[in-house]
């Protein structure tokens, strides 16, 4: 049996019918699920063990790149894998792992797919798939979700949130220990990604590895934040990498500190905590098991 753990507004749809569909999806792709719907993200890790519990050969995660970091962290280690519905806005992870975003589709790589091990992040014990950061994007985060609040789509909420912040954040002041070196700067931003992102062109965004075992960090010492358009711009062209603002390291694990600062607002896989100072970090190679599309074979 497949535990499908459903975030109840995935999808964009309050609609009852999601569950009753989603188990004849995989019935007609030769699985039984059952579809539990999550109260809360608090809720996830007991849902887990409830489906662990229960003897689920594989546990699938429907929602958005939140939703998947939930149940995800609390899998580790379990020997039971992952599974992925891309009922999010953006994906990302699905999207990397190659999974369809073809719900259907979706349901028979989690159904009849194959397993293979990926890497994930952490950081002060949380993990996370996709990247986590600090700076300017979790206080994006935080105003746009104040003005959705306030009955602004999402969309249009992050275009004002962005452009808010844009206006007055002083950028951050942080401490990285990394690889034997410790280096202090300011930055608008600290981006430290599971695996190497690529930061210019048309794949932008996107990682073409999961197993890779490294973190990648990203900062712009040297750049105002009222310049991050800018930059935004050039990796847009294709012209990221040589901007010379930019730079980019990898490394297993690294701390960050902030001098003066106990507390961090950190984004994790877009979602926002606070988090006590250093933030130590490091790469889990090989730690979550998941369902993936089966590899193609050429026909000659």
């Amino acid at each position: 049996m497949i535990a499908v753990l459903l975030n109840p507004t995935a999808g964009g749809s309050k609609t009852s019918d999601l569950p009753r569909n989603l188990e004849a999806m995989f019935a007609a792709a030769g699985a039984a699920a059952q579809v539990v719907l999550l109260e809360s993200p608090a809720s996830t890790p007991d849902a887990v063990k409830r489906a662990l519990d229960s003897g689920a050969t594989a546990v699938a995660a429907g929602g958005g790149d939140g939703t998947v970091n939930a149940v995800a962290g609390a899998l580790l280690d379990s020997g039971v894998p992952l599974g992925v519905l891309p009922l999010g806005t953006l994906n990302h992870f699905a999207k990397d792992l190659a999974v369809p975003l073809d719900v259907a589709q979706a349901v028979g790589v989690v159904a009849n797919g194959v397993k293979i091990r990926v890497d994930v992040g952490e950081v002060n014990g949380r993990v996370f798939i996709n990247n986590s950061s600090i700076g300017i994007y979790p206080d994006v985060v935080v105003e746009r979700e104040a003005l959705r609040a306030l009955g602004y789509r999402k969309w249009t909420a992050f275009a004002m949130a962005t452009a808010k912040v844009l206006r007055r954040f002083p950028g951050v002041v942080v401490r990285v220990k990394s690889d034997g070196t410790t280096e202090t700067f300011r930055t608008p931003f600290l981006f430290i990604g599971n695996n190497e992102y690529e930061v210019e062109g048309l794949r932008i965004g996107s990682r073409k590895k999961l197993d890779e075992g490294r973190l990648h960090a990203y900062v712009a010492p040297r750049l105002r934040t009222s310049d991050l358009p800018m930059l935004a711009g050039a990796a847009i062209l294709g012209r990221a990498t040589r901007h010379p603002s930019l730079r980019a390291f990898a490394t297993s694990e690294l701390e960050v500190g902030t001098p003066g600062r106990r507390l961090l607002r950190v984004a994790l896989d877009g979602e926002v905590t606070h988090m006590a100072t250093p933030l130590r970090y490091r790469a889990r190679a090989g730690a979550l098991e998941v369902m993936a599309p089966a590899p193609t074979v050429p026909v000659d």
